[in-house]
């Protein structure tokens, strides 16, 4: 039997007064004033380990920026670079349709809790995908509480944090990009993983209602509102 639709979850992004510099303090200003969205749901069997798993999203006429905090034990980081397989490791991931659609195309950014990353775009799930070109991959400011590789892997509790700065003048290049303004909306989803960990899991910020896990779901994403 289908699962019932239900209103997408939302999230209101808050516009920027003062260039914002990564100095990956989530209790300085203005972090500690901006509303935090929560991982608090999983796909596949209820996993032995559940990290927990928040963001926080800013934004200004050039760029959105994300600020990840993960409360996290057995963490991993092997890849070294752009477009390695960085969802084995710990990592987080952004995906989102430039618009208010929840449509075919977007965007999936895919970061490792050292700073690597994946980007790339794609049409239908998995299908028509581009990998952002590194050079506009080094265009994204990224800061990491982590040393780039961890391995062994440690088995202990540890937060980290991740935060990246995303200009949109890369998006344009891959997609129509409805720019963030007030009263602008996107679809997305928000999600944390570690495929190739001792305790693997999939963490969504919208539930995706699919027997395997699977974040390309498009379909799932929710809303985030530019004020």
């Amino acid at each position: 039997m289908p699962t019932p639709a239900s209103a997408p979850v939302r999230y209101a992004v808050q516009r920027l007064t003062a260039p914002l510099t990564l100095d990956g303090n989530w209790d300085a200003a203005p972090w500690r004033d901006t509303p935090t969205l929560h991982l608090g749901h999983h796909m596949g069997r209820p996993p032995a380990h559940h990290p927990r798993v928040d963001a926080r999203l800013r934004y200004d006429d050039d760029a959105i920026y994300v600020f990840w905090r993960v409360e996290d034990a057995f963490v991993r980081a092997v890849a070294r670079q752009t477009h390695d397989a960085v969802s084995r490791d710990s990592c987080v991931e952004f995906f989102f349709s430039p618009s208010a659609q929840a449509g075919q195309s977007y965007f999936a950014l895919e970061t490792n809790c050292g700073g690597t990353l994946l980007f790339a775009r794609h049409h239908l799930p998995r299908a028509d995908s581009v990998l952002i070109d590194p050079a506009d991959c080094a265009r994204i400011q990224i800061r990491a509480s982590l040393p780039s590789r961890i391995e062994p892997e440690r088995p202990g509790p540890l937060t980290w944090f991740l935060q990246y700065r995303l200009p949109i003048r890369i998006l344009t290049r891959y997609l129509p990009v409805e720019a963030p303004a007030p009263g602008v909306t996107w679809r997305a989803n928000f999600f944390k993983c570690a495929d190739d960990s001792s305790h693997p899991h999939w963490l969504t910020w919208a539930p995706v209602h699919h027997e395997q896990p699977d974040f390309h779901r498009p379909e799932a994403f929710g809303v985030i509102e530019f004020l």
